[in-house]
């Protein structure tokens, strides 16, 4: 009886990874590493995956997170910034353009606050006049000059009395024998006192004048 040698026609297989000739009836997976075939066993398909070899057949892992306009712009801008003409762009303005500010925001314009104006009326009665225009002429510095005079000359000849010609003003006439002096007060919102005229004759006076309805003491002061 002749023996016969039993023979496949399988090639053998080995693994890329681990270099195990495989099985009988044990299938190798073919991968792709740099473009070329790899065939890898069953149990070294981790492996292979872990060396960056592609199952051949199948398509890259698709990460949705990666798709952001984030992520391709951390990816791609170390390409871009390598393209000629790809600077950083930033906006100049020119030499002569006016900046643009904040808008000021309004304020009406009030008009400047007024101190309030003391008006004074003017006394109606004729007593009220004279007893004011009095008291104007006590306070004011005319007071010494008839003080002055006065120890020269003696007491004067004192007349006060309103003035005809305007309703605010009270005439003092103040009068000796060699001389005399005539102030005018006025009563009106700003009062005054001011020395009107002066002479030295008493016939330059009129009779109203030179009668006389008040007094002045040593000091210059007019008393009705």
């Amino acid at each position: 009886m002749t023996t016969r040698a039993i023979r496949t026609t399988d090639a053998a297989t080995s693994c890329d990874v681990c270099g195990r000739t495989l099985l009988r009836g044990e299938h190798a997976e073919s991968y792709l590493d740099a473009g070329a075939r790899r065939s890898v066993c069953e149990l070294c398909t981790t492996r292979a995956v872990h060396e960056g070899w592609m199952q051949e057949g199948t398509t890259p892992p698709y990460h949705p997170e990666d798709t952001s306009s984030e992520c391709r712009r951390t990816r791609l801008s170390p390409l871009l910034s390598r393209l000629p003409g790809r600077r950083s762009r930033r906006p100049v303005s020119a030499p002569n353009e006016p900046v643009a500010s904040e808008p000021v925001p309004y304020e009406p314009v009030r008009p400047p606050v007024r101190e309030p104006r003391h008006v004074r009326a003017v006394p109606i009665s004729a007593h009220r006049k004279i007893a004011r225009a009095t008291e104007l002429f006590n306070s004011s510095k005319h007071r010494r000059t008839v003080a002055g005079v006065s120890r020269s000359l003696g007491p004067p000849t004192v007349s006060v009395r309103p003035s005809g010609a305007r309703a605010s003003v009270v005439a003092v006439v103040v009068s000796w024998k060699l001389c005399w002096y005539r102030y005018e007060i006025d009563l009106s919102d700003e009062p005054s006192v001011r020395l009107a005229d002066q002479g030295y004759k008493l016939d330059q006076l009129s009779e109203e004048q030179r009668t006389p309805n008040a007094v002045a003491n040593e000091t210059g002061r007019l008393e009705l």
